[in-house]
C-alpha cells in the first residue's frame, strides 16, 4: 500500500492508515496498562511511561512510511526540543493523552494523531483503548466505531478498512432546554471554570480525563468543555478537529478560533471554550 506523499484529508485510505495506527498504539498500551507500569518523570515534571513513547514510535514510523514529506511533531520526542520552524502541513501526535489516568488504571485516557494545514486542524484520529471506541473525521465528518485493542482485525489491513468504511458519523446535538451537561477533567476544574459556569443552567457535571472530553460533545454525550488551564497544541488537535467535523467549535475565552503552530508559545494554547 503506497500512498503519495501528500495527505489528503478526503482520501479514505489516508485516513484508514492512521486509524491503524492509533489502534496500534493502542493495542501496544493496553498490554502495559494490564501489567505494572513503570513512571518516569519528565522534565516539566509531568509523567511518562513507555506505553508513551513506543505509541509514539509506533505512529511516526508508520506515517513516515507513507507520509515521508511532512513534518511531525509528537509530545515525547518534543521534550528534547521543539522544531525551529514549523511547516504549513505537518502531523501533531500525543500518543497516550491521560497518562495520569493510563497510570491509575482508569479507562479514559486515548491515542492522538492529528493533522493541521495552515494552523487548522483538518483531520483527528482519537482511539480509547481501554473503551473499544475509536473516533475519526473522513472528509469533514466525524464517525465512531467500536474495535477492542485484542481484535486480530487490528492486523489485517483490508478487513480494518472494510469496518471502517462502514462507521457510523456523528454529530453534535442541539443544547437542551433543561440544561447544559459540562464534561471536564477530574483535577482541572478551576475557579475560574466555576465562575464561567454560573452563567449557564448546568444540569450535570461529566468528569473525564484526557481528549476524551471533546469526543463526549462529538457524540452528543455533552454540551461543552470549558478549560481554564494550561493544555498543549497535541493535547487538543486531534480532538478539536473530530469536535468541528461533528458540528462544534473551539475558541478561546476571547471568541478566537483556537489555532496550532503557535511555535511563539512553545506550542501551548490559551485557555479555550469547547461547545457545540
Amino acid at each position: 500500500m503506497l500512498f503519495m506523499p501528500d495527505f489528503d484529508s478526503s482520501n479514505p485510505n489516508h485516513i484508514y492508515f492512521l486509524c491503524s495506527l492509533a489502534l496500534k498504539a493502542g493495542k501496544n498500551a493496553m498490554v502495559h496498562f494490564h501489567n505494572d507500569i513503570d513512571v518516569e518523570t519528565k522534565s516539566n515534571n509531568s509523567p511518562v511511561t513507555i506505553a508513551d513513547r513506543e505509541g509514539e514510535e509506533i505512529i511516526i514510523r508508520g506515517i513516515k512510511s507513507q507520509f515521508s514529506k511532512i513534518q511531525i511533531i509528537g509530545e515525547e520526542s518534543s521534550e528534547n526540543g521543539l522544531p525551529d520552524r514549523i511547516e504549513d502541513k505537518f502531523f501533531l501526535l500525543d500518543p497516550l493523552d491521560g497518562t495520569k489516568e493510563f497510570i491509575n488504571k482508569r479507562t479514559d485516557f486515548t491515542v492522538n494523531i492529528g493533522f493541521i494545514d495552515k494552523s487548522a486542524p483538518v483531520s483527528g484520529i482519537v482511539y480509547a483503548p481501554a473503551l473499544n471506541r475509536l473516533f475519526f473525521t473522513l472528509d469533514n465528518k466525524a464517525y465512531e466505531t467500536n474495535i477492542a485493542p485484542d481484535d486480530k482485525i487490528i492486523d489485517d489491513i483490508d478487513a480494518l478498512f472494510s469496518t471502517l468504511s462502514k462507521a457510523k458519523e456523528i454529530r453534535v446535538r442541539p443544547k437542551p432546554d433543561d440544561g447544559l451537561v459540562v464534561v471536564a477533567s477530574r483535577s482541572h476544574l478551576s475557579p475560574d471554570t466555576e465562575a464561567f459556569l454560573k452563567s449557564f443552567t448546568v444540569k450535570e457535571i461529566v468528569s473525564a480525563g484526557s481528549s476524551l472530553k471533546f469526543c463526549l460533545l462529538a457524540t452528543g454525550e455533552a454540551d461543552i468543555y470549558p478549560r481554564h488551564g494550561r493544555t498543549m497544541e497535541w493535547d487538543t488537535a486531534a480532538a478539536h478537529a473530530l469536535l468541528c467535523a461533528a458540528g462544534g467549535i473551539v475558541h478561546d475565552i476571547d471568541g478566537t478560533i483556537l489555532s496550532y503552530g503557535k511555535i511563539a508559545r512553545g506550542l501551548d494554547n490559551p485557555y479555550f471554550i469547547a461547545s457545540t
